[in-house]
């Protein structure tokens, strides 16, 4: 990751809101023949999330697209803030915000296109991945060396455990959790 350009309050972090396409996913998007979106998504971003549960950090979804597979993915992996066809992002994070009683000062929020920069510049942290748009990458303050959909989430979500102090615990309390002796 390159250095971010302010000060983040790791001990404030509760939420982690993501995009999908670009950031979940590499931002293929693949039409089959009965009109459904296939997306790819990356193993190891899955088990980062399952982490940020097992220490009891939020983690949510806003994506500009709705699909089947994405809300599918999300119920896999117990997402239960996911929101789906978002043209302004910025309005849906502030009413999920308002919602859950917290502020930008306890996020951090992960895209990597336009629509994504008013979130990206309020949020305690604004994360892209590497193939996020040059531009939008001069925006956020920190670039993951991973791409979408190829580990890019996980080694944020790895960043976030380690600078909370937080990731032994978030590994013995996973493993805890589907039943895994330590």
């Amino acid at each position: 990751m390159r250095p971010n350009k302010r000060p983040v309050p790791w001990a404030e972090i509760k939420l982690l809101i993501l995009d999908c396409d670009g950031v979940l996913t590499n931002g293929k998007i693949i039409y089959g023949n009965d009109g459904q979106d296939i997306k790819q998504f990356h193993a190891a971003d899955g088990m980062g999330v399952m982490l940020m549960r097992s220490i009891n950090t939020k983690v949510a979804v806003v994506s500009g697209r709705s699909s089947e597979a994405l809300l599918r993915r999300c119920k896999d992996l117990k997402i239960e803030l996911l929101y789906q066809g978002i043209d302004n992002k910025l309005e849906c994070v502030n009413k999920l915000l308002e919602e859950l009683g917290l502020s930008f000062d306890n996020v951090i929020f992960m895209g990597d296109d336009w629509n994504d920069i008013p979130c990206l510049r309020r949020a305690a942290l604004g994360v892209v991945p590497a193939n996020a748009w040059p531009e939008v990458q001069k925006v956020a303050d920190m670039v993951t060396e991973h791409r979408g959909g190829e580990g890019a989430v996980r080694e944020l979500i790895n960043l976030i455990l380690h600078k909370k102090g937080l990731y032994e615990r978030a590994i013995t309390a996973y493993l805890e959790s589907v039943g895994c002796k330590v």
